[in-house]
């Protein structure tokens, strides 16, 4: 679901017929998701337990390093 919607959002930003400053909002608001997203995310992630970081693969030190990157990565 969050995928087709992230598609679509993507599609939007990139339509050629919207004027450049409504592109340019589509962009920023755009961006804005993808940080929201990935700050909840990692938020997540940092408090998993050790043996779900194991179920997906992740060391805990590999967990650490991505929830210290900048929202903006």
């Amino acid at each position: 679901m969050a995928h087709a919607a992230q598609h679509q959002i993507d599609s939007l930003a990139q339509a050629p017929f919207l004027p450049v400053a409504a592109r340019a909002a589509v962009w920023f608001a755009v961006a804005v998701t993808r940080w929201t997203v990935t700050r909840h995310t990692r938020k997540h992630l940092a408090k998993l337990d050790n043996h779900l970081l194991c179920d997906i693969g992740l060391s805990p030190e590999e967990a650490w390093r991505e929830t210290t990157l900048p929202f903006w990565r």
